[in-house]
């Protein structure tokens, strides 16, 4: 299915576990295995087949749009803002009030490398604050512990009284709101710069743009090097 450009592994895994993926019209489990080229696999109801071609691309989200790949509440979707033939999926999470670089595929192989934990892929974020804050402060972060465990971070720079860079290597939700608000503060507004090698650069709100072959080696050699 993720080869299929359905969604991401862990999302596949989670479309099983709520019955709507058939093989042959019956209902399966995690484990179970199929082959797209001589089972009928569907997912809601809509036939799936194994996508040939991969394609990368990177967008700079704009605030108000969701990640998601199907809203059933009118919300505006990343996807709808790109004109591609093949499916393809966001790779790892930017909430609907974050904006900024996002990067979707229909490789999910790729995709489950880059966002999970023990790959450590890093990514940065522009934070600006309701309020100034002090290096002090931000020192606390280093020694943070949410739900119980430590934040991995790997960088925090402080840029004016309430606007910082923080680079981490994880992706838990919301994280980067949830570290600010530890500290007393309200995130005003969260852009991604980075995603692993990849950067935003000068790519407009709302644009998008396919990766190079060179980034596209760049992301598989991350991974393959963890």
């Amino acid at each position: 299915m993720a080869d299929a450009g359905i969604a991401s592994r862990r999302k596949c895994e989670e479309l099983i576990a709520q019955d709507k993926v058939k093989v042959n019209g019956s209902s399966i489990k995690l484990g179970d295995k199929a082959d797209a080229d001589k089972d009928k696999i569907t997912v809601d109801g809509k036939l799936i087949t194994a996508e040939a071609k991969k394609i990368y691309l990177i967008i700079n989200k704009p605030w108000g749009y969701v990640t998601t790949v199907s809203e059933q509440h009118g919300m505006k979707k990343v996807t709808d803002l790109i004109q591609v033939k093949e499916r393809i999926f966001p790779v790892g999470r930017l909430d609907r009030y974050s904006d900024g670089l996002l990067l979707l595929t229909n490789d999910g192989e790729l995709a489950h490398k880059l966002t999970h934990p023990s790959f450590g892929v890093s990514k940065e974020y522009i934070v600006k604050l309701d309020k100034p804050t002090t290096p002090e402060k931000l020192e606390k972060i280093w020694e943070m512990r949410i739900d119980g465990r430590e934040v991995a971070i790997e960088a925090i720079v402080q840029e004016s009284e309430n606007r910082v860079r923080l680079k981490i290597h994880e992706g838990r939700k919301h994280i980067v709101r949830r570290i600010f608000e530890e500290l007393g503060y309200q995130v005003k507004k969260l852009t991604r710069t980075r995603f692993g090698p990849l950067v935003l650069g000068e790519l407009k709100v709302g644009q998008w743009r396919y990766l190079t072959e060179k980034e596209v080696e760049m992301l598989k050699k991350v991974v393959n090097n963890s």
